[in-house]
């Protein structure tokens, strides 16, 4: 008998000893990209789908206009239209980033009104305000560029 519980106590620890199989990872889900709008050298926007999830990452829009107030509508009014090209709305933005140059803290009631008239004021998207020297062109004075997301129905 004592042979036997020796036997058993060898076999169950050989047993123990073998390497494992290990468990098959879970599958990755693959991903695509659309570009919208492509230009020269970029895109208005890239969407990429993965797992049921649009994220759109929107290049900067600028505006036109004598004043600063016209070159936000009109940057705001670019982004829009991106936005609908990308099959989205202002509601799935989570993020933007607006860059003014020459800032003044002057700007700030006009970039409030505006905002708020155009945008809400109700849960809004991470923002990010940032007074820069110059943009790409020596006429642009007002830059936005937004992250959007968008579940799959």
């Amino acid at each position: 008998m004592k042979l036997f519980s020796i036997a058993i106590v060898l076999l169950t620890f050989i047993i123990s000893c073998q390497p494992k199989t290990p468990e098959p990872a879970p599958q990755q889900t693959g991903f695509s990209k659309t570009y919208i709008d492509p230009a020269q050298g970029y895109s208005q926007a890239v969407a990429v789908e993965a797992n049921g999830v649009k994220t759109i990452y929107i290049s900067g829009q600028v505006g036109s206009g004598e004043s600063f107030e016209a070159q936000f509508r009109d940057a705001l009014s670019k982004l829009f239209r991106t936005l609908e090209n990308s099959e989205a709305t202002f509601d799935d933005v989570v993020k933007y980033n607006t860059y003014i140059v020459d800032y003044q803290p002057a700007y700030l009631d006009t970039f409030r009104t505006v905002r708020k008239e155009l945008l809400g004021d109700k849960d809004m998207p991470a923002s990010t305000l940032v007074g820069v020297q110059a943009l790409g062109l020596p006429e642009w004075g007002v830059e936005i560029e937004a992250v959007a997301v968008v579940g799959s129905d």
